[in-house]
């Protein structure tokens, strides 16, 4: 009996495609989804062989407009990629950047041996307590190494404006709260306007992943950063917003936080918040002292995009991979608490580092 085919893929036709760029291919091809993300759909792609392959496509039906770009992503992924950069990413096979193939664009990379660590539990199954000290290192200088990537020098001159970046996100998310609005959730709209009226200034313009955390990235056994994942949200901008993103994740050891979709940094052995943002400051030379501005700003900012997923779940755009659609996350407290974090930040002008 043929494997099940899970929603948002054509088998015959992909095979067909990949096949024409893959040497050696041999069908038929599985489709498994990943179930976690929130956004982009990702499948790991298997042949009769037992090579492994990872697609990722745009959810089902209506997106908002700008997102989901597939090709904006392997055009990031190959310009990092093949050692142009230190930055660990996963090479590329080809992407298809129209509806021809399978009913809306896609791209392949390969795959990459490394786990992806989602809970303290994870993290401490995987890793040994050395080996969580040096994945928190690393993280770190990747980090460092994705804001030092000579933009011009790869080719990715003309992936955003690199001035303004925060009064871009800011209007930018806050037109998708008002696209996708969820009743009873007043905070957003009252922290936009505080975030609004403090923007620090920017330092310096870089990559910015859009994203950063553990579990955004492939680790090895021995803490190594062997690729970092989910590139959609990256453009040129503020790095620092990258820093107070990954802060936001970074549930420290004896900590919990079911706000958050990870907890994988509170295993015993990680570096302390504290830690990381003296270890990036000293590595890139950046003032962190208005980092509780950024992780403020990153509460918000998830809170829409949050709502945004919300409403792609409610319209089953998410197909197969729901993940925890049903999650506290997922409702209007969830939004409101998220809101409240960022508020209480801005108040006290600090954050617990």
């Amino acid at each position: 009996m043929p494997p099940a085919v899970p929603t948002g893929v054509n088998p015959d036709e992909i095979t067909a495609w990949l096949a024409a760029r893959v040497p050696g291919l041999v069908p038929p091809l599985a489709f498994t989804p990943v179930v976690g993300g929130h956004s982009n759909l990702t499948y790991i792609v298997a042949d009769a062989a037992g090579t492994r392959w990872v697609l990722r496509r745009p959810p089902l039906g209506h997106v908002l407009a700008t997102a989901h770009d597939m090709g904006r992503e392997h055009r990031i992924l190959a310009a990092l990629g093949a050692g142009r950069t230190p930055v660990p990413v996963p090479p590329v096979v080809g992407l298809s950047p129209d509806d021809s193939v399978n009913g809306a664009p896609f791209y392949v990379m390969e795959f990459v041996d490394g786990a992806v660590l989602r809970t303290a539990a994870d993290s401490a199954r995987v890793l040994d307590a050395a080996a969580r000290r040096r994945a928190g290192e690393q993280l770190v200088d990747t980090l460092a190494a994705i804001h030092a990537v000579d933009i011009d020098a790869v080719g990715l001159d003309g992936l955003g404006r690199r001035e303004d970046y925060i009064g871009r996100q800011l209007r930018r998310w806050h037109r998708q709260w008002d696209a996708t609005r969820v009743p009873g959730v007043p905070g957003i709209d009252e922290v936009h306007a505080a975030l609004s009226a403090s923007v620090p200034e920017q330092q310096g313009a870089t990559i910015v992943h859009g994203d950063f955390r553990l579990d955004n990235c492939l680790i090895g056994g021995d803490g190594s950063v062997r690729a970092v994942l989910d590139w959609e949200l990256c453009t040129l901008g503020d790095p620092l917003a990258d820093v107070g993103t990954t802060l936001m994740y970074w549930v420290e050891n004896g900590q919990t936080d079911t706000m958050l979709a990870s907890d994988g940094t509170a295993a015993e052995g990680f570096m302390s918040r504290a830690e990381f943002c003296a270890r990036y400051a000293a590595t890139t030379g950046r003032d962190v002292s208005h980092i509780h501005w950024y992780v403020a700003f990153a509460y918000w900012r998830l809170a829409c995009i949050l709502a945004g997923v919300l409403n792609r779940y409610t319209a089953g755009a998410m197909g197969d991979q729901a993940g925890d659609g049903g999650s506290s996350r997922f409702t209007p407290e969830g939004l409101a608490d998220l809101a409240a974090r960022a508020r209480t930040i801005l108040e006290e002008g600090k954050f617990a580092v």
